[in-house]
């Protein structure tokens, strides 16, 4: 089953790049494309993408205020964030508006196929380092007493919690457990809903910031 992408740049010579690209694929059906952030919000509430790959510099609307407003329509929506540099404050203010991670413009073909794969699969596509200086740049305040909120966990969720902060995939994280993707997907379900925290990112983000791993 194809995954359905929404693309969104404010450069037709950039979507029309990553459309070439994308369309080599077998799997990534891009199925809209906008020139800005506002158009990108009416088109994911319209055509319910499994994956919105969001510029974040656009004139107007950026990709910031876009995603924000994505999540708050539909918190299970997933955005991935195009960005030129890997340490673009505008990137990481996307990340604490929800989205799931971020990759750069010039990223090889198979490396953006899979980024966008991941995210469709309730990954995050972000790097311990990254998230280091996620950390270090942008402290973000999260609900609920830390250690109360930990001790909601059952110890399965707390290791896997910790592998979701080392950065590992679901698939990953059920190999080291010797068991299903399936349940690694039901167990990371599960922490956030008991966390109450939107989506992977801030899962990890609540790891480091409780010292749960460092």
């Amino acid at each position: 089953m194809s995954i359905r992408l929404l693309l969104v740049d404010d450069q037709a010579l950039i979507r029309t790049g990553f459309r070439m690209i994308l369309e080599e694929t077998d799997d990534i059906d891009i199925v809209g494309e906008a020139p800005d952030g506002a158009e990108a919000v009416r088109l994911a509430a319209e055509l319910s993408p499994d994956v919105t790959l969001m510029d974040v510099r656009m004139p107007g609307v950026d990709g910031i205020e876009a995603t924000r407003r994505i999540m708050a329509r539909d918190p299970a929506a997933r955005v991935l964030i195009l960005t030129t540099f890997d340490l673009d404050e505008y990137a990481f203010a996307a990340l604490r508006a929800g989205a799931s991670g971020f990759v750069l413009k010039d990223v090889p073909v198979d490396e953006l196929a899979r980024a966008i794969r991941a995210v469709a699969g309730g990954d995050a596509v972000v790097s311990p380092r990254i998230t280091r200086r996620l950390l270090d740049v942008h402290a973000t305040h999260l609900p609920g007493p830390p250690t109360a909120a930990l001790d909601q966990l059952t110890p399965r969720e707390q290791e896997v919690l910790r592998a979701v902060a080392a950065g590992l995939s679901n698939a990953e994280i059920a190999a080291q457990l010797v068991v299903s993707d399936a349940t690694v997907k039901t167990h990371v379900g599960s922490i956030l809903t008991k966390l109450n925290l939107r989506n992977r990112v801030q899962a990890v983000i609540f790891a480091y910031e409780i010292g749960l791993v460092r």
